[in-house]
This record gives C-alpha cells, sequence and structure tokens, in this order.
C-alpha cells in the first residue's frame, strides 16, 4: 500500500473518532500499520505531524462549538482531549490568538486546522486544507 493511500485511511480515521480517545497507538493498532510508519509517512504527504493534525483538529472542533453553542468551556475541554480548562485555554490561545471567552464573545467561527484533502498528481500529491467558516445570527 503507498504512502498516499495509507495518509488518507489516516485521516479519514482521525475524523471519523475525532471525538473519541485517539492516541497514536490505537490508530497504529486499528490500521495494523506501526506508529512510527504511520508518522513518517503522514508527515511526508502532508508535511506535519499526525499529532499536531489531530491536536489542530481538536481544537477546530472546539472552536466551532465555541462560537455556535452555549455549551459550558470546561466540557468543549474534556471533549477536545484536555485534561484541564487552564491546558485548553492556553492550546485555544496559542492556536486562535484568543481566549475560548473571547472567541465565543465574538461568535465567529474560521476554521485554523481544517480537513486535509490530498489530491494525486501524476508525480506527488498536493495537500489542500479546507478552511470553513460560519456566523451566528444574532
Amino acid at each position: 500500500m503507498g504512502g498516499r493511500s495509507l495518509t488518507n485511511r489516516i485521516l479519514s480515521y482521525v475524523e471519523a473518532h475525532l471525538e473519541q480517545e485517539l492516541t497514536l497507538e490505537r490508530l497504529a493498532e486499528e490500521l495494523h500499520y506501526s506508529r512510527f510508519y504511520m508518522e513518517r509517512v503522514f508527515k511526508a504527504d502532508t508535511g506535519m505531524t499526525l499529532c499536531k493534525y489531530i491536536q489542530g483538529r481538536r481544537l477546530d472542533a472546539a472552536a466551532r462549538k465555541l462560537a455556535e453553542t452555549a455549551q459550558p468551556v470546561v466540557e468543549i475541554a474534556f471533549e477536545a482531549g484536555y485534561g484541564s480548562q487552564q491546558a485548553f485555554t492556553r492550546a485555544f490561545h496559542r492556536e486562535y490568538g484568543h481566549t475560548p471567552w473571547e472567541y465565543r464573545k465574538i461568535g465567529i467561527y474560521f476554521s485554523r486546522c481544517g480537513r486535509i484533502s490530498l489530491c494525486r498528481g501524476r508525480k506527488s500529491a498536493s495537500v489542500f486544507i479546507v478552511p470553513e467558516r460560519s456566523r451566528i445570527a444574532a
């Protein structure tokens, strides 16, 4: 199986299991590959580490919930895989430039880590990140 095919399987699995506990070991077990091989192939195909992609997608889902729901920040933090609200706030601020409460007050969702889509060319793959936006009507 080629690298791009594996990367597409990884991307599909991550999207389908984003709200579950998702470790590299579990991913490797489910896809029947060494975690080291998967990490190497994913980085070669996308230019980013698998851990960074998972973290980005979880923060992206959290940003959507902050902008579009009234769900408590602490619940969103735990759903995003953070052990504390403080750790979530630091990571969110680092990625989005706002605390979760500031982001919620603004009320506009903007994707910082959209889904990756690999386009196959004759000799190489191109990576496209599909950003999303939404605004809640006041």
